[in-house]
């Protein structure tokens, strides 16, 4: 049996089912491309019988694609399958995905037909799909609670027909790890023609076992799993595809199994789908979540700084992230402050490091995380604390409208002199910013933004927090107003001042290192 398990990916189809809104046709393509990017086996591009949408965008992807199989779902319904091989027929490879019913509770309630007839269903659907593709894949929908002496007969009969691949779906989440794996297990006991096709898992995630289950299922024998982006999907969501990759390719030795994944591509990916599908990924969230590489505890961050892999079994660089991040917050120990004003190019002789701890924990009681400036700016605290702000907003006033830019016109005071201007954006915060950027005189870029609600209901406090990217360093503000609006412009120029501190402290260090200089010769 081969050691490479297949990646099937069903971002565009469970996935994109399971959104508020859908997702328009240029979305899904970008979405596509960066999947064949990441390196999966198989796009399940989308279901085109449901719409001339979906038929339409699953045919453009099956053109583009050209290094991964594009697959499209079907009912055991011959115009499904047919829709199928219409759009799909354009690609240079492709697959037709027929799925029914096979549990007890579907062919039931749902189905409402015996069982002899949805086997044969099933049949009829694979045979008539292989006119089309000899790429065919059959789902025993519900398989998870599946009497296994049925299931064994439905795989059989699958294969027999002409399925290259039989697809044993946990539909509800509702199997555990071991009653997972052991399905899979009797499937190669007792199917006599089961080495004639792969076996591919399709677990959800509504008890959290989804990729549990599908880890389970490829140790017994399966060689595909079907998962999605950042899990997204029905429901609780499906498999993690970044998390069932990074499990195979951390775990090699101990599974002997691999992936064709490219790892790197995967935070590209994610952040990708999380941005298009408006589903932002949980800062815990395994792999990508912003929490996945950052360590907060000075006992975690004191073995980080000694050696990495004290706390972490993968390197954030592995999956595409630039490093490993070690807050500044009041469980951060001295070492860390000195590692950190090392970073910056402090010497230990330019700072008293018990002195500046003491400061540091006082701000970080009071401000929760403590950035880089901040910490500079406690260095110069004495020499700066008559020090005023650079900016401070004036006026401003936004105007924006359904169909027509939005245009800002602000009044801001800097340093010593006032500034009038506008702009316009492609909405009213865009607007703002671009007239804030023609009134200073610093070169920034703005590389996070987002706005929270700090209260309930309609009149609540709307808190904007923002990243600043200025000369290779991140600045952080907030501005915290009933007016979003208002509040996203304090929090630039919250951040702005920053920076304008950051350049004094930069003077003063170097007016410093020049006396040191002076006194050494």
């Amino acid at each position: 049996m081969t050691n490479s398990v297949k990646i099937f990916d069903t971002t565009l189809r469970d996935g994109e089912q399971a959104l508020t809104a859908s997702l328009s046709f240029h979305e899904k393509i970008q979405i596509a491309l960066a999947l064949e990017r990441l390196g999966v086996d198989v796009i399940e591009a989308g279901f085109p019988v449901s719409s001339p949408g979906d038929f339409h965008s699953v045919q453009e992807i099956a053109k583009q694609i050209k290094n991964a199989t594009v697959c499209g779902l079907s009912r055991a319904v011959e115009a499904d399958i047919k829709a199928c091989a219409d759009a799909l027929g354009v690609a240079q490879q492709f697959r037709i995905h027929t799925f029914i019913s096979t549990s007890d509770i579907h062919v039931n309630q749902k189905l409402r037909k015996p069982f002899d007839d949805v086997e044969a269903m099933a049949i009829k659907a694979i045979s008539y799909a292989r006119r089309f593709t000899d790429d065919v894949e059959f789902s025993c929908e519900d398989a998870g609670r599946t009497p296994i002496d049925n299931l064994c007969r439905m795989v059989e009969s699958a294969i027999n027909a002409g399925a290259t691949t039989v697809n044993i779906p946990d539909t509800v989440g509702y199997t555990l790890p071991d009653e997972f794996g052991g399905i899979i297990n009797q499937l190669f006991n007792r199917v006599p023609n089961i080495d004639k096709a792969v076996i591919s898992v399709h677990c959800h995630n509504d008890l959290g076992l989804a990729v549990a289950n599908s880890v389970a299922a490829v140790q017994a024998g399966a060689r595909q799993i079907e998962c999605t982006i950042n899990g997204i999907g029905e429901r609780a969501g499906n498999c993690s595809l970044e998390e069932v990759a990074m499990i195979i390719k951390t775990r090699e030795k101990h599974l002997n199994l691999t992936t064709a994944i490219k790892h790197r591509e995967i935070a590209r990916t994610s952040k990708l789908v999380s941005q298009l599908c408006n589903m932002p990924v949980q800062p815990n969230k395994a792999i990508v979540g912003s929490n996945a590489f950052s360590h907060s505890s000075g006992i975690h961050q004191d073995g980080m700084l000694k050696a990495s892999n004290t706390y972490e079994i993968m390197t954030p660089e592995s999956v595409g992230i630039s490093k490993t991040k070690l807050n500044l917050t009041s469980r951060s120990g001295r070492h860390v402050i000195k590692h950190r004003m090392s970073e910056l190019g402090y010497h230990d002789d330019d700072f008293n490091l018990d002195e500046l701890y003491q400061d540091f924990l006082a701000l970080a009681d009071k401000k929760g995380q403590v950035f880089d400036d901040d910490l500079e700016a406690l260095l110069f605290d004495k020499k700066q604390q008559n020090q005023k702000d650079a900016f401070k907003i004036e006026y401003l006033t936004v105007h924006s409208g359904s169909g027509e830019f939005a245009t800002a016109s602000i009044k801001i005071r800097c340093r010593d002199t006032v500034q009038i201007q506008s702009a316009t954006g492609n909405g009213p915060v865009d607007a703002l910013y671009r007239a804030i950027k023609q009134a200073v005189d610093i070169d920034f870029e703005v590389s996070d933004y987002k706005i929270s609600n700090k209260g309930e209901g309609e009149d609540g406090l709307g808190q904007a927090d923002l990243v600043v990217h200025y000369q290779g360093r991140n600045f952080h503000g907030y501005g915290i107003e009933t007016d979003v609006i208002q509040a996203s412009g304090k929090a630039l120029i919250n951040a702005l001042n920053a920076i304008s501190r950051a350049q004094q402290v930069a003077f003063l260090k170097q007016q410093a290192n020049q006396q040191k200089s002076v006194r050494g010769v």
